[in-house]
């Protein structure tokens, strides 16, 4: 006589293919992940509006003039943003010769050499986190008492890279510290096991290796950079500008400003200069973003 012996508690098996996100899912989360989409979507959707209509109505001068010509004020069909182009690129170099050293350096720093249970390296994290959801209109005053009138530099070049580098200093530490963390602890320990100092492994394992982070977050805080009108506004970068920055301590313009005092005007032809304006000033923004991305992909590592 044979008898069959069996679990009481024994159930059968779940499919393995059995898909958590169908049949089992409960309403609420079918409708929360619907509000998401479309959440998305209208974001895109005006995203798309906006840039379709500053595209067709700067179309008519999206031609070489918009950057060979200097601005004007009386004749809007031949003025260009040339000088507002040439003070970008040196506000932006001096943005980043101030900000990308202490930025890198202060990032090894709290990641590799500064202990965690630190209070001056807990003190240093909490004001740089606190920094990066400053205004950034608060830079500007900022760089108005201390960089224009403390130390006299007036309203030039060299203040209004110190000021963004400011703005744009705890977004570069930030994503500094986040690509050298990225990085195996195994590359360090075999680097400092075969007789490698402390700097030596930094220098030669680590940074190297953190590179394609580090340029993502840099080109995409110099972005921000680019795009900023607040606190250039309160340095007084608001004047008519109708010559190229010749050095540090010449006076400037920026798209964003340029932009800002066509937008001003009453005729409609400095309102369609505006908008081509705006077009560049994007262009210029994806082709940043086009570089970090070569860079990232042409360095990036699997480990």
């Amino acid at each position: 006589m044979s008898a069959t012996l069996t679990r009481p508690f024994d159930q059968p098996d779940a499919p393995a293919d059995l898909d958590l996100r169908g049949h089992g899912q409960p309403l609420v989360d079918k409708t929360f992940r619907w509000i998401l989409f479309l959440c998305l979507f209208v974001g895109i959707a005006f995203l798309a509006v906006l840039l379709a209509y500053v595209v067709i109505k700067g179309w008519p001068r999206l031609d070489s003039r918009l950057w060979t010509n200097m601005p004007s004020i009386r004749r809007p069909e031949q003025a260009g943003a040339e000088s507002a182009i040439t003070g970008t690129l040196w506000v932006i170099a001096f943005t980043a010769l101030f900000s990308l050293p202490i930025g890198f350096l202060s990032a090894v720093y709290l990641e590799e050499y500064a202990k965690p249970t630190s209070r001056f390296a807990r003190f240093v994290e909490i004001n740089i986190q606190n920094l990066a959801a400053v205004p950034s209109i608060v830079y500007g005053i900022l760089g108005l008492a201390i960089f224009a009138r403390a130390l006299a530099l007036g309203q030039t070049v060299i203040t209004a890279g110190l000021t963004l580098a400011l703005l744009v200093l705890p977004v570069v530490i930030v994503a500094t510290r986040e690509a050298l963390r990225a990085v195996p602890q195994n590359i360090r320990h075999g680097s400092l096991a075969l007789g490698a100092t402390l700097w030596q492994t930094t220098w030669r394992q680590t940074m190297p290796a953190a590179i394609p982070g580090m340029a993502t977050g840099t080109i995409l805080a110099l972005s921000r950079a680019i795009g900023e009108a607040a606190p250039l506004l309160l340095l007084g970068a608001v004047t008519f500008i109708s010559f190229n920055p010749t050095g540090p301590f010449s006076a400037y313009t920026t798209l964003p400003i340029q932009i800002y005092n066509w937008t001003k005007e009453s005729r409609e032809e400095f309102q369609v200069l505006a908008a081509a304006t705006i077009v560049l000033l994007l262009v210029i923004l994806l082709a940043m973003n086009a570089v970090a991305i070569l860079i990232r992909n042409r360095t990036q590592k699997r480990w």
